[in-house]
């Protein structure tokens, strides 16, 4: 028989609760300073994590970017390329198009597109139209719009009073208000052509004309026209006027007209065979059986003698002004605003300058109120004298190496 013992199994003891706990108050400050650095800690990579998440969010939508524009050129580079094709006819929902290359013509259906006769479109192998393309223009003749504006006003013109009441009247005034021609029932003036010697404010009178007119303005050099091939000269002047009647209203100004205006003749050589075909390109464009559209021609040029005939006639050049010298009065303005902004000693004259330039430009008195002003500098003095204008009066006529005042003859 076995015997049993009693064993007493200790009982444990219950947890204390939190009002049962005896906190030291030494470990109790310490164990909130630790808990506050753990807080920091923590905030800090949360921070780092946020600064992460933010890159890799950017570092994704960058590579989706990548990823679509790689689809995009796998799509382009697996489907059929397109044709180019240039409208002959256009009829109720049907086109007539040739293509390039081989000029074969093919009636095609217009579909959502509004092809017009003369516009290129692309086709595909179905010989759909995909799009229609813009006219193709030389880049020569895009960069001649004037983009900023010069900043010539009429009043900073002086002694042209009435040749610019006859510009304004012919360039200004049918872009302005063309239902006055309207409601009298004649044609506006087409083109204006300034003709005077060198200096006397063509080029500046078409600066303001510029400013003022609330129009696109083209600006091109005669000699810009003059090239070495055969047939590009004409070309730059269709695409010219191409761009102008597609911007219009407009206003385009050929200076120096008669580099490329000349009487027309043939001395054998290629070259003059080539100014001739510029020459005829520019009769036709300003009067032939296209329509120019709402463009208004300004010309200028120091040799009205050279020009051709057929350039002058009314039609292509309905007026043609004189820009002569000015005279004494003329003289009188153009020195008030040179010399508005300089500082003039009280025994300046400009009258008497006026009366002893007789036949000087515009330009030459732009120069005469320079080099006094000049001279003043060159002797550090802050206010130009008469002795000043009468040192660059004499001057200029020893650079010019004529007698005093033969020079403005």
């Amino acid at each position: 028989m076995v015997e049993t013992t009693d064993v007493k199994v200790p009982m444990e003891a219950s947890p204390k609760t939190a009002d049962q706990i005896d906190y030291n108050p030494t470990d109790l400050v310490s164990m909130i300073a630790s808990l506050n650095n753990q807080i920091t800690t923590l905030r800090m990579q949360n921070s780092e994590f946020q600064a992460r998440l933010l890159e890799a969010m950017t570092a994704n939508k960058n590579l989706q970017q990548q990823l679509l524009a790689l689809k995009k050129h796998i799509e382009d580079s697996t489907k059929p390329p397109l044709f180019l094709a240039s409208v002959l006819e256009v009829s109720e929902g049907e086109a007539l198009i040739r293509q390039h290359g081989n000029n074969q013509e093919w009636l095609v259906e217009r579909g959502e597109h509004k092809p017009e006769v003369g516009m290129r479109v692309a086709v595909n192998n179905d010989l759909k139209i995909i799009r229609t393309l813009p006219m193709s223009l030389d880049e020569r003749a895009l960069v001649m719009e004037m983009i900023n504006d010069p900043g010539i006003e009429y009043e900073m013109i002086g002694g042209l009073v009435e040749q610019i009441q006859d510009v304004r009247e012919t360039v200004e005034l049918p872009l302005t208000s063309p239902e006055l021609f309207k409601s009298v029932g004649v044609e506006p003036p087409r083109g204006v052509l300034l003709y005077g010697e060198p200096g006397t404010g063509k080029t500046l009178l078409a600066k303001a004309v510029a400013h003022h007119a609330s129009a696109t303005f083209i600006k091109m050099s005669g000699s810009e026209l003059v090239h070495k091939f055969i047939g590009e000269g004409a070309s730059l002047v269709r695409d010219v006027f191409q761009l102008a009647r597609e911007k219009a209203p407009t206003i385009l100004f050929i200076d120096e007209i008669d580099a490329v205006g000349a009487r027309r003749t043939h001395d054998g050589t290629v070259g003059s065979g080539e100014v001739n075909r510029t020459m005829t390109q520019i009769l036709t464009e300003l009067d032939g059986f296209g329509d120019r559209g709402n463009v208004r021609v300004m010309a200028a040029t120091n040799r009205i003698d050279l020009l051709d005939p057929a350039l002058l006639r009314p039609g292509r050049f309905d007026r043609l002004i004189e820009i002569p010298p000015p005279d004494e009065d003329g003289r009188m303005q153009i020195l008030l605003i040179h010399t508005k902004a300089m500082s003039l000693a009280d025994d300046v004259d400009l009258s008497a300058l006026a009366a002893e330039t007789e036949g000087a430009t515009g330009a030459d008195l732009k120069i005469l109120a320079t080099e006094a002003g000049m001279n003043a500098i060159r002797e550090r003095r802050h206010v130009v004298s008469m002795d000043d204008f009468r040192y660059a009066l004499d001057k200029m006529m020893v650079e010019d190496e004529r007698e005093p005042h033969e020079m403005f003859v």
